[in-house]
């Protein structure tokens, strides 16, 4: 497991980068990547008091291993704001996944929920790395990632418990969540990564200057579609970030069981690769900086590997004991959190005290326990034939003739227009 920690890190206040903490372009694979945050330590004067003013925090030696491609520097900008707000959306994203927990337990939520608990750093660290305007798709572990696109603890809890104003209409559930940007949420092992390869070529046909980030988890690596869409991503030289979040087991099966080759970043063959501990919201940011970069500059796809770890089990049917020991679950809670981390490094860096960060944790409890509580009291959807038949076609593209229906059968909730884009051809 995540068996060791990197060395220390430390902060430098427009510190250049330096080659020095830069590993070679082709490391020798070390499986587990991690930063020990409790090492870490800080010039007090060089970070500025401003929350908005920025400074530079060098990132860890071992935050990267690379595959046929120079590394990202091993610096970051960011800002004491930034940090203090990456804490509360990390420790906002695990009290939601610890609400749906407690609500599946309670028969509340039914069929199939996935929690991202212990995972929070790659969601959060990603959209912290890139703009509004970009796009995300991933698998059905999702939450978080529906979460910091811009969805609603609300109807996240809403769309969980079935109800009509959660965020898929309370026809998608665990899996099938979706906002602008976010294309789920995807349920079937794998797909989405072709997907993720199509919104990139949408984008590039458009001329737009925005990435997609195609994610999927080590058990879904081995599908015979993820290599299709590196194949046609590489040769259409699209601007796609492939992201194999590893948080070592595929179901039950861990990844040196499953896979011949489980060094994901190096699958993409002519595709360079970066791994990147998972762990650490930091390198997930810098990572993501990095990519949005090099798709921007026409430089074609990535492969990413982020290496993470999941506290629960598969799904809640799962007790996730089975495969692996309780001790290994326990030592990873307590050496190696991501948001303990991300603590650790704002105490010892003095962005922010110990109260403070009970402040943060109080109000990102509070705020989500009273969305979970609106989401509760939403009512039962009322089950009518017109609910069938809502959202099947976006407004304006129903086809003239409906085979078995009219078009007075389409139903739409709630009333909205969508605009679709158009193509250079078509402006």
């Amino acid at each position: 497991m995540l068996s060791r920690f990197a060395p220390r890190a430390s902060v430098r206040y427009n510190a250049p980068i330096r080659a020095a903490f830069r590993p070679a372009t082709v490391v020798k694979s070390s499986r587990f990547v991690t930063t020990d945050a409790a090492s870490s330590h800080a010039e007090k004067e060089d970070v500025p008091d401003a929350d908005d003013a920025p400074f530079q925090v060098k990132l860890s030696p071992e935050a990267f291993e690379t595959y046929e491609l120079d590394p990202p520097a091993y610096t970051l900008d960011t800002t004491k704001g930034e940090l203090k707000k990456m804490y509360y959306d990390m420790v906002a994203v695990r009290r939601m996944e610890m609400a749906a927990d407690r609500l599946y337990k309670e028969k509340k939520i039914r069929g199939f929920c996935h929690l991202s608990t212990g995972q929070e750093a790659v969601a959060v660290g990603i959209e912290h790395g890139i703009e509004k305007t970009d796009h995300v798709i991933t698998a059905y572990r999702c939450h978080g990632f529906a979460m910091m696109r811009g969805g609603t603890v609300r109807s996240i809890i809403g769309e969980l418990l079935g109800r009509r104003e959660g965020i898929a209409f309370g026809k998608g559930g665990s899996m099938h969540m979706f906002s602008t940007g976010f294309y789920g949420g995807n349920g079937i092992v794998g797909a989405q990564v072709p997907v993720g390869a199509g919104i990139g070529f949408a984008n590039q046909y458009l001329g737009k200057q925005n990435v997609t980030l195609s994610l999927y988890g080590d058990g879904a690596s081995n599908q015979g579609q993820v290599f299709e869409a590196f194949n046609m991503a590489k040769l259409w030289n699209l601007p796609v970030i492939f992201c194999c979040e590893n948080n070592k087991y595929g179901m039950g099966t861990a990844a040196n069981r499953s896979s011949a080759m489980p060094d994901y970043y190096k699958r993409g063959q002519f595709i360079p690769g970066l791994k990147i501990n998972g762990m650490d919201v930091l390198a997930v940011k810098a990572a993501t900086e990095f990519g949005k970069a090099w798709t921007a500059a026409g430089k074609g796809p990535l492969v990413y590997e982020f290496v993470t770890y999941r506290y629960g089990g598969h799904s809640m049917s799962d007790p996730g004991t089975t495969y692996r020991t309780r001790e290994e679950i326990q030592r990873m809670r307590s050496t190696q959190d991501p948001i303990a981390g991300l603590k650790m490094k704002i105490l010892e860096w003095e962005v922010a005290s110990e109260e403070e960060l009970k402040g943060i944790d109080r109000s990102a409890r509070e705020f989500v326990d009273a969305e979970v509580k609106i989401a509760e009291a939403m009512a039962a959807p009322e089950a009518t034939p017109e609910v069938l038949y809502e959202d099947i076609y976006v407004r304006g593209s129903e086809p003239a003739f409906l085979r078995g229906r009219v078009p007075e059968e389409n139903h739409y909730y709630p009333e909205r227009e969508v605009s679709v884009p158009k193509s250079p051809a078509q402006t």
